[in-house]
């Protein structure tokens, strides 16, 4: 009638029920009998049982609901923490912008040179030329032919204009020519781009040129205002024949890390300048 798997539920039911009973009337009684003893040897495992289970839910609480809930947090502050580096990083790129823009200023003030800021913003892919991109152009008052320079010294010539872009031929590219000085010395040359590095070619070998010399611009090409760095002397060849001495220079301004330029666009205004700080030598 009834099947052997209702019928042993049942039984355990029963048995749980005689248990507890048992486990009642003992406790009221003060005594253990024989009956008690066998129910605790019954009841015993299902007591086991519902602790472990009771154990087990508070673990599984503790274990993964609280988790959860940390889980949550820790997203929410890991979240804040990255805003926080973002804002933070953000805050030290206006710093060093507003460092080397207060380095252009000085410069510009020093030089006493109308000129146009301008921030860099592409650079030429190729091996062949070494040119810039800069993010001003006609309707700032550019001109192809306008020198370009930073605060560690020429940087080079506009030889395209948009009107809201330029494009800038550097000092190392190998079609670039600049009349210049040993500082020094005052022996003259021509610095040709040659790479990353400048030439400083047709010195006389009669001349004096020594390692760490200063190169700057001697003015007399018309185009680059005179006295402005170009960079440093690094190696010296001077051959058996030949009227000519081949000079290594270093560039002093950093195109790897170029960032932003001044253009030059009042050269007669720094000529004057010049020549009242000269006249009052």
């Amino acid at each position: 009638m009834f099947s052997k798997r209702t019928l042993a539920v049942a039984g355990i039911i029963v048995m749980v029920a005689v248990t507890v009973t048992g486990l009642s009337v003992s406790g009221r009684r003060g005594y253990a009998s024989y009956g008690t003893g066998a129910a605790m040897l019954f009841a015993a495992p299902f007591q086991e049982m519902t602790s472990r289970g009771l154990c087990f839910a508070k673990d599984l609480w503790n274990h993964y609901f609280y988790l959860v809930s940390v889980s949550k947090t820790n997203d929410e502050l890991r979240k804040s923490l990255i805003d926080a580096l973002g804002k933070n990083n953000h805050c030290k790129e206006i710093e060093l912008s507003n460092s080397r823009l207060r380095s252009l200023l000085s410069f510009q003030r020093t030089a006493g040179l109308g000129v146009v800021a301008a921030e860099v913003i592409s650079k030429d892919p190729s091996p062949w030329f070494k040119s810039i991109v800069i993010d001003k152009g006609k309707a700032d008052g550019l001109a192809k032919g306008m020198p370009v320079v930073a605060s560690q010294g020429i940087v080079g010539l506009i030889t395209n204009v948009s009107s809201r872009y330029a494009n800038v031929l550097l000092i190392i590219d190998q079609n670039s020519a600049v009349d210049s000085l040993i500082q020094r010395t005052r022996a003259r040359g021509i610095l040709k781009g040659n790479s990353d590095r400048c030439l400083f070619k047709y010195v006389l070998r009669k001349h004096d040129i020594a390692e760490g010399d200063t190169v700057i611009s001697s003015g007399l090409d018309g185009v680059f205002p005179k006295g402005l760095l170009l960079g440093r002397v690094l190696e010296i060849i001077r051959s058996n024949s030949g009227i000519f001495q081949e000079v290594s220079v270093i560039p002093l301004v950093d195109f790897e890390k170029l960032e932003e330029v001044l253009v030059v666009v009042n050269i007669s205004r720094y000529t004057e300048n010049l020549s009242d700080q000269t006249a009052g030598e």
